[in-house]
C-alpha cells in the first residue's frame, strides 16, 4: 500500500479475506535464545503489530514456527523460583510445577504459557495461539509454506 498526503486522515480498512491471504510463516530456532524475549518477538508476530494495517479488533497476524525448543535458555534463578499453577476447582486439587521441571517434562508448555501471557486477554487469543506451531527438534512438515526466519 502506498500512502499520499489525502490519505494520511482516512482509516485503512482491510478486507479480511486479504488479511487471511496475506498471512507469512515465520520460522524461529530458540537455541540459545532467552525465554521471555524470543516469546515477545513471536508474540508481536501473532498479533500482527509489524503490518501496516494492524488493528487491536483485527486477527492479522502471522503463524510462527518454533523450533529446538528444549535449548533455549532461561536467565537467573527462573528455572527454580518460576513456578506455574494449575487449580481443577476440586477442594485441595492445586497443582503447582516449577520451570525446570517444566522443561524436562515437556518444554512446548513454557513457550506456550510465556506467548499466551503476552498476547491481549480477548476473543483474538485463542486462534493466535492456534497459529503458533511449536516443535521439538528441527522438522520439514510446514517447508511447503516456504517459512521466513524470523531471526536473520
Amino acid at each position: 500500500m502506498e500512502f499520499t498526503n489525502r490519505d494520511l486522515n482516512k482509516t485503512i480498512w482491510v478486507k479480511q479475506t486479504d488479511q487471511e491471504n496475506n498471512r507469512v510463516w515465520y520460522k524461529v530456532d530458540a537455541t540459545g535464545k532467552t525465554l521471555g524475549r524470543l516469546a515477545v518477538d513471536i508474540s508481536k508476530k501473532l498479533m500482527g503489530k509489524d503490518k501496516s494495517y494492524y488493528s487491536d479488533f483485527w486477527d492479522a497476524g502471522s503463524f510462527v514456527i518454533v523450533e529446538n525448543i528444549e535449548h533455549i535458555a532461561v536467565t537467573g534463578n527462573k528455572l527454580q523460583d518460576k513456578v506455574y499453577y494449575s487449580y481443577s476447582g476440586y477442594k485441595g486439587n492445586l497443582k503447582s510445577i516449577t520451570l525446570g521441571e517444566l522443561m524436562k517434562k515437556n518444554p512446548s508448555k513454557a513457550i506456550w504459557y510465556a506467548v499466551r501471557g503476552m498476547l491481549p486477554k480477548n476473543k483474538l487469543r485463542d486462534a493466535r495461539m492456534k497459529r503458533l506451531k511449536i516443535i521439538k527438534g528441527t522438522t520439514t512438515k510446514y517447508d511447503n509454506f516456504k517459512p521466513v526466519n524470523l531471526y536473520k
